[in-house]
């Protein structure tokens, strides 16, 4: 099975799905969009199947989303997708993308959903956050 991850190596979250992954078994393409950026096609098409809007994936913190006066719901979507090509860290992350569908993996468990395989447990975050107990078993 073939996993891609759009990834920020700076971001917890995205350490963590990223983790969870290999622990599964599985080897994925790694695209640091921070350094790659976005194309207007690749990021409509990655919207549209996990069903999301630029408003979706609009990080708000720790990005120019307010300085850029995004944070207004007034604002369109249109603008919004303008904006995060020209400033990739407004998509917020990880977004991951299997056979089995792609997903904004916030929590970083979310990304669970889109493995055939499951890593053993028990499993947790860098937090210390349990994922998966020493059955395997979600913990929720």
């Amino acid at each position: 099975m073939s996993v891609v991850i759009h990834h920020n190596p700076d971001c917890g979250t995205s350490r963590n799905v990223l983790d969870i992954i290999r622990k599964a078994g599985y080897e994925p393409m790694v695209i640091e969009y921070l350094e790659t950026g976005w194309t207007r096609p690749q990021l409509l098409a990655l919207l549209a199947a996990a069903d999301l809007t630029p408003r979706k994936v609009l990080r708000t913190t720790k990005s120019p989303a307010e300085e850029l006066g995004l944070l207004d719901p007034s604002v369109p979507d249109e603008v919004l997708l303008e904006k995060m090509l020209e400033h990739p860290v407004l998509v917020n992350r990880p977004i991951v993308c299997t056979p089995k569908g792609v997903k904004l993996c916030r929590p970083s468990e979310t990304v669970l959903d889109l493995l055939e395989n499951w890593p053993g447990g028990p499993l947790c975050k860098e937090d210390g956050q349990i994922i998966l107990n020493e059955n395997g078993d979600r913990v929720d």
